[in-house]
């Protein structure tokens, strides 16, 4: 059996306390994903832990430092399913440092309007992304009814 490819994935908010716009990344490859919207990240490497692999694919595919706040809870300890060798776990995120740019892996980057579920989620999103994003909206208009803290650790 192979070993699970653990993968994390930044859901890189304006801001954690009152989240209003969400930054989503257009795939320049694999050719099958080219063109469809992700959430920026990408594999842990050897001796990383989860949040230090998340910083640093950040840093290297948009030249960006941010605060992580709360993981966005998956059924599974392993995170969201990629496919049947990948999972993926994802944290919400601000910006601290650096201006967002496309530098690895994405051709564009877009800031998408959380209060606008059709503006979201008509973006052509990589399937198993598409899952993901569903619990991002639901997660997030806890905060526009008094909730506090939802996004913050």
């Amino acid at each position: 059996m192979t070993e699970l490819i653990r993968v994390v994935g930044g859901a890189v908010l304006d801001s954690l306390a009152t989240p209003s716009r969400l930054l989503a990344a257009r795939r320049t490859a694999p050719p099958q994903f080219a063109g469809m919207w992700e959430f920026p990240g990408g594999k842990i490497e050897v001796g990383e832990s989860a949040e230090q692999a998340l910083h640093r694919e950040l840093l290297e595919e948009l030249g960006v430092r941010v605060r992580l706040g709360a993981e966005l809870e998956s059924e599974s300890a392993d995170g969201w399913p990629l496919n049947e060798r990948a999972a993926m776990r994802v944290w919400f995120a601000e910006l601290v440092g650096g201006e967002p740019c496309p530098l690895q892996d994405h051709d564009e980057l877009r800031w998408v309007d959380l209060g606008n579920r059709h503006e979201v989620l008509d973006l052509p999103w990589i399937p198993a992304d598409l899952p993901i994003v569903e619990a991002l909206l639901a997660a997030v208009p806890a905060r526009e009814h008094g909730g506090t803290g939802a996004l913050i650790r």
